[in-house]
């Protein structure tokens, strides 16, 4: 020890040895700092910091010794062989190097064995190659026991330093440079105690040689300088792996708290690496959970047994990335829908090192786009399926949306509706397509665009009906939009303004003759009393009925009845002429206006209608004849108003009718009082019930073969207390016309009813049932009522009817019938004979007795056609097993008829005149 230490001292300049420390000690800071860098890094940046470790320490190392030997003053001249001195610098980084490199890729306890004894070896070996290079005149003598010594301490002092290099602190760093310093310095120092120098001659001149502490000087600057250099190298680099790790715990905590997306870490297996907040929010698993088990758990078993989760990494690994869609399971089994993309990680030394996967829950996304998807999908079924075309134009008039519809109301093909068309370029092309001369298509689609340009400019748009030249009637409406767009619709409304034409016509018009109507003919002759007026004309109003109308439906049936109108209808439109007018105002009734000034031109009118009227007719195989009655009333000598004109015409018509010579008759002051007077029976006809004027009179029935009594047909009487017994042929139509005859009609059924239930004889009743009873109101009831208060057996009571009473309403009228039929009473068919469809009649109902017109007994005498069809009837009563009775039996000679021909019952002034029931022999009450 005495020996290194006076070495150091006497024979070393302090001042180098000092620089010399500083060089090792700061060749060592830069090893052990670029060492650090190199462990952390991988691939090639590992393998550049390394050997930077390696030559910065090399050559500190080398730096160090050739420095000291500076130091070293034997007191002889000595110089340097260039050869050895730079293999020594080579040896010292190589091997440098190498112990560098075990240290950082050896682990435990070989990784600091090894690498200290091959960094001590390198030091001891550049130490010992330098003094081989050393040039002096004499040689070196070695102290062996220093020299070993020399070696093993600096081998121990390197193990101590790899060894807390491998720590990896920064006090170990610390440490590891300190060992490294102190293994370099006493190998150097304990080595140069072992030189002893032995002078073989003198010493020779020094002149030209340079000075040893300046060349040390020299030496320690460009260390320094190299070193610095690597150190500041280093610290930059330190400087940048700061920010890189701040960086990337910046990026690592906010993928961690990305709760919207999972990204996790795949190692090459597809083991899970890292989780963050949103894969434990999406999936369900915490990342103690998950982490090191394989992603393929959130497929399906299916999709596992299927090797997706494989296919899915082999995908990214050779595409350099996987996207898809597809269905992933959470921890708890339930299921969403994920996009997921996985791409490859690349390592540092450019392997691959994993996966990163990002997952989204698209679920609500695709649930959402399926709506739109199908909200667009009925939103183009509806298009398509629209009655009306549509077109949707931008701001720039381009068109963005059309519909099927649109291209079939204008006849267009598919190519002359393209997205993207101007409005104008649409129009051009339709009439280009419609019109052979282009300047006409031109001048149209100019004149179409401005038109609906128009329209459009308005305040919300417009609408408007276009007429195509298909004759096709088009409504246009245009809506306009904020942005600057409009939309168009266009419907075609040719068939409802048809019917509204139509409706209109009908409005104004009959619909089975075609002519005016009442409504019409009111209007029109307002018009003309207006004209009249101003002009000083005059105007004829004619009320028009026909005769026998109601004999040609009965007879022939209501196909003939409307063949009849409509003829009629025809013939009076082709004979009308300037200032004509004729309308229908329903049934058999019509009313005509003529404009005249002589009196002649009204008598040259009617006589015009009158042919038509009374010209005949063919229906199929019948000859039909008509005929009318006519009523003129006169503007103004009769009237100033129109319905004042008109009432006066129906007067006259009426008086015209009752006429039996006279079908044409003018209006008459008179007529009014006559019609006052019906007015004023018919009010009085309301009251008569009240008033007890009415009363009931008895008709005998009476068997043709036996002469028994068979019944009582009940007949009304009214006793006017001013106008005294008033013909039933008169007050009964006019009850039916008021309505009075429902309450007429309901005392006659009850006192009838009444006045039977107290007979001492079972005798049945007839009660004539009124078409208007019929029809209106609870018939049945109003039966079943009265046979309960009065006690009168059903079977006593019988209602007659006539075929008119069915034919209106005929399955109406049939069922009641069954209903009051099914009560007990019997019912009978009045006046047969006498109708078209007597026989359907007797086919559509089971009638109790069939009532023989009395209009074939007037005539039976006399007549054989008529005992044919009294022969004929009784054959069908008996066939059918019904009972016929014949009406109207005046002379003896008719009941004899009767009894030959075996008719059943009978009724007439011969057998007996109808008269109160105390004056009917046979017949006692039971308050009698």
């Amino acid at each position: 020890m005495f020996k290194i230490l006076s070495c150091l001292v006497v024979e070393h300049d302090l001042r180098l040895v000092a620089l010399a420390a500083m060089i090792c000690a700061l060749s060592s800071y830069g090893a052990v700092t670029l060492l650090q860098r190199a462990r952390i890094s991988k691939g090639r940046p590992r393998a550049i910091w390394l050997a930077a470790a390696g030559i910065a320490s090399g050559f500190g190392i080398w730096a160090t010794h050739f420095i000291a030997m500076l130091a070293y003053d034997p007191g002889v001249v000595l110089g340097y062989h260039t050869s050895l001195t730079t293999l020594s610098l080579v040896v010292a980084i190589l091997l440098t190097t190498s112990a560098l490199a075990i240290a950082t890729y050896a682990k435990g306890r070989p990784a600091w064995l090894l690498g200290g004894l091959v960094l001590g070896a390198g030091v001891g070996c550049m130490h010992f190659l330098g003094m081989a290079a050393l040039e002096l005149p004499g040689f070196i003598r070695w102290d062996t026991t220093l020299v070993v010594a020399s070696i093993l301490a600096g081998v121990l002092f390197d193990m101590v330093a790899i060894f807390a290099i491998n720590r990896g602190v920064s006090k170990a760093q610390l440490a590891a440079t300190v060992a490294m310093t102190l293994g370099i310095v006493v190998l150097h120092f304990t080595a140069m105690g072992a030189v002893t120098i032995e002078v073989e001659f003198a010493t020779g001149s020094q002149e030209g040689m340079i000075q040893p502490h300046f060349l040390a000087f020299v030496l320690a600057g460009t260390a320094f300088f190299l070193l610095s250099a690597v150190l500041i190298a280093a610290g930059f680099a330190r400087h940048a792996e700061i920010l890189a790790v701040a960086s990337e715990k910046e990026f690592s905590r906010f993928v961690g708290s990305v709760k919207d997306y999972a990204i996790y870490m795949l190692d090459v297996d597809g083991r899970v690496a890292s989780w963050n907040a949103g894969a434990e929010a999406n999936k369900g698993y915490a990342a103690e959970e998950i982490v090191g088990k394989n992603f393929a758990c959130f497929y399906s078993a299916r999709d596992q047994a299927a090797g997706l989760p494989g296919r899915a990494l082999r995908i990214a690994f050779e595409a350099g990335k996987y996207e898809t869609e597809g269905w992933r399971y959470r921890k708890d089994g339930t299921r969403f829908l994920a996009h997921v993309v996985i791409d490859p990680i690349i390592g540092e030394d450019g392997g691959h090192a994993g996966f990163i996967k990002i997952a989204k829950d698209i679920t609500k996304r695709k649930e959402d786009a399926d709506r739109i998807a199908e909200v667009s999908k009925n939103l183009d079924i509806a298009l398509e399926n629209m009655t009306q075309g549509i077109c949707l134009f931008d701001h720039a008039d381009r068109l963005l949306v059309s519909n099927r519809r649109c291209l079939e109301i204008f006849e267009l093909p598919e190519s002359l509706a393209g997205m993207g068309l101007t409005f104008r370029e649409v129009l051009d092309r339709m009439f280009a397509r419609t019109c052979a001369d282009p300047a006409v298509a031109e001048a149209k689609a100019e004149a179409a665009y401005s038109k609906h340009r128009l329209e459009i400019a308005g305040k919300g748009g417009g609408d408007f009906v276009e007429k195509l030249s298909n004759g096709r009637s088009i409504l246009v409406k245009h809506r306009t939009l904020p942005d600057g767009g409009w939309v168009s619709t266009y419907e075609d409304i040719t068939e409802r303004l048809d019917s509204e034409e139509q409706i209109s016509f009908l409005a104004r018009h009959d619909s089975l003759t075609g002519l005016p109507n009442r409504l019409q003919f009111n209007s029109h002759l307002d018009e003309e009393l207006d004209a009249a007026a101003w002009f000083s004309r005059k105007v004829a109003v004619v009320g028009i009925d026909l005769d026998k109308f109601k004999e040609v439906n009965d007879l022939h049936g209501h196909a003939a009845g409307d063949f009849v109108l409509v003829t009629i209808a025809q013939r009076m439109k082709e004979h009308l002429q300037e200032g004509e007018f004729v309308a229908r105002f329903g049934g058999d009734e019509f009313a005509a206006v003529k404009r005249f000034e002589d009196l002649s031109e009204v008598h040259d009118f009617l006589r015009r209608i009158e042919t038509c009227l009374h010209e005949e007719m063919r229906f199929g195989d019948f000859e039909l004849k008509s005929g009318g009655s006519m009523g003129v009333a006169i503007y103004p000598q009769d009237a100033e108003t129109a319905d004042t004109l008109i009432n006066n015409a129906d007067l006259a018509m009426y008086r015209a009718k009752a006429a039996l010579n006279q079908t044409i008759c003018f209006y008459e002051v008179s007529m009014d009082e006559a019609a006052r007077g019906r007015r004023a029976l018919a009010n009085d006809l309301w009251e008569a019930v009240e008033k007890k004027q009415l009363a009931l009179h008895y008709q005998v029935q009476k068997s043709v073969t036996t002469g028994d009594v068979i019944g009582y047909e009940v007949l009304l009487r009214w006793n006017h207390p001013e106008r005294g017994m008033v013909p039933p042929n008169e007050f009964i139509p006019l009850a039916e016309e008021c309505g009075a005859i429902l309450p007429i009609g309901e005392w006659v059924l009850r006192e009838a009813c009444r006045e039977a239930a107290g007979w001492d004889r079972q005798y049945k009743i007839a009660v004539n049932l009124s078409p208007v009873q019929l029809a209106n109101g609870d018939v049945v009831g109003l039966v079943h009522t009265i046979l309960v208060e009065t006690g009168l057996d059903p079977k006593r009571l019988e209602l007659e009817i006539t075929e008119s009473t069915i034919i209106d309403d005929k399955e109406r009228a049939l069922s009641t019938l069954r209903d009051i039929k099914a009560l007990g009473v019997t019912i009978a068919i009045d006046d047969f004979g006498t109708g078209y469809s007597s026989l359907e009649t007797l086919r559509s109902f089971p009638f109790d007795k069939i009532k023989l017109d009395k209009s074939f007994m007037w005539e039976v005498e006399g007549s054989p056609q008529a005992k044919a069809i009294i022969r004929a009837i009784l054959a069908l009563g008996h066939s059918l097993q019904v009972p016929v009775l014949a009406e109207g039996v005046e002379t003896q000679k008719q009941l004899d008829i009767l009894q030959a021909e075996g008719c059943d019952e009978a009724q007439g002034y011969l057998l007996g005149r109808p008269a109160p029931i105390g004056s009917v022999i046979g017949v006692r009450t039971e308050a009698a």
